[in-house]
């Protein structure tokens, strides 16, 4: 299959190739949910979202590897040495490291903004040294760079049918649903990372604070506080999907079913660990395969009607080059830790 999706994307000589290949093996490895809907889309645009993801993984792997044992001023020089190589690959179109070649390849074919490529590793330097989030909008800051512009960053891959300038918000805000579901998905892990991503605000207006989470986290117990801020956490991850689900009908036919088939997924994480009873803090929930094997093949039917659609009229040629970028959609004025009612 891997080489039916390059020459579909008419990728050619055999390093560039191999660069693309390697990047579509860190998403079926590290990304299951992710890669299953990638699956989904037409297999000429499947590379490059390969490349994208391949390239986050890796800078997201240098940061937050639990198995390596590498000190933080190694782990700032591996960083370091990535971003020098990234903006000598946007600048040449290509590089001697396979996935920054292959990123690099992807960015000049659909004219990727630079300025995602550097706002995302302005993000993961922050994850060197920042270990918590005082407030939503301090977290909003980061998850711009993390979360908001690889949306950004995959919405020219993906087409429109709108103008992608109407498209990109909405983009945005589904990388952002994605990533706050990760958080809750992961909050005991990222504790034994010495991190704790949802803000000290969220906790506090529940009466719970770090030192809660960490004693939660190390002897098994649950606590009805961190409970209750971990379902206000939920509902405000709800709102951001529902802020990002009218992106979907802008994107080319042929490219929905991908993201529409992610969008259930993710928010299916969310209703796992609801059913487990928001015990994230001891333990990952997981959606079931059985679910996820619905889901993929509710994707697949919409794949088969898509192809018997026309072409859109709105094409990526006809797209404008450079959204702007947007960032996390939700105002901490509104009070986003509000009790649950």
């Amino acid at each position: 299959m891997t080489r039916r999706e390059l020459d579909a994307a008419r990728i050619s000589g055999p390093g560039l190739r191999a660069a693309y290949a390697h990047c579509r093996w860190l998403n079926a490895r590290h990304g299951r949910t992710y890669f299953l809907a990638t699956r989904l889309l037409p297999v000429h645009r499947r590379p490059a979202v390969h490349a994208l993801y391949g390239f986050a993984r890796w800078a997201d792997d240098i940061v937050d590897d639990l198995a390596s044992a590498c000190p933080p001023e190694e782990r700032d020089r591996q960083l370091a040495q990535l971003e020098s190589e990234l903006a000598s690959g946007l600048r040449t179109g290509r590089s001697s490291e396979p996935v920054v070649w292959a990123v690099a390849d992807t960015a000049e074919t659909y004219a990727i903004p630079h300025e995602h490529f550097t706002d995302f590793m302005a993000s993961m330097r922050d994850d060197l040294t920042v270990t918590d989030y005082a407030t939503y909008e301090d977290l909003r800051s980061y998850m711009h760079g993390s979360a908001a512009v690889i949306g950004l960053q995959i919405l020219p891959v993906l087409g429109t049918v709108a103008p992608r300038e109407e498209a990109a918000p909405h983009a945005a805000a589904l990388g952002v649903a994605f990533q706050l579901t990760n958080f809750l998905r992961d909050v005991g892990e990222d504790l034994d990372r010495g991190r704790v991503y949802l803000p000290a605000d969220l906790f506090a207006a529940h009466g719970a604070d770090r030192p809660l989470l960490e004693w939660s986290r190390a002897t098994g117990k649950p606590d009805p506080r961190i409970r209750a801020a971990l379902e206000a956490a939920a509902d405000l991850t709800r709102s951001i999907y529902q802020e990002a689900l009218p992106g979907i009908a802008m994107l080319e036919p042929r490219t929905r079913p991908c993201i529409r088939t992610a969008y259930t997924l993710y928010g299916g994480i969310l209703d796992a660990i609801a059913d487990d009873g928001y015990a994230v803090v001891q333990r990952r929930s997981v959606v079931p395969r059985r679910r996820r094997a619905v889901v993929a093949l509710g994707g697949l039917a919409r794949v088969l009607a898509a192809r018997l659609r026309p072409e859109p009229r709105w094409s990526l040629e006809h797209a404008p080059k450079a959204p702007p970028a947007a960032h996390a959609h939700r105002s901490p004025s509104t009070g986003p830790w509000r009790h649950r009612t």
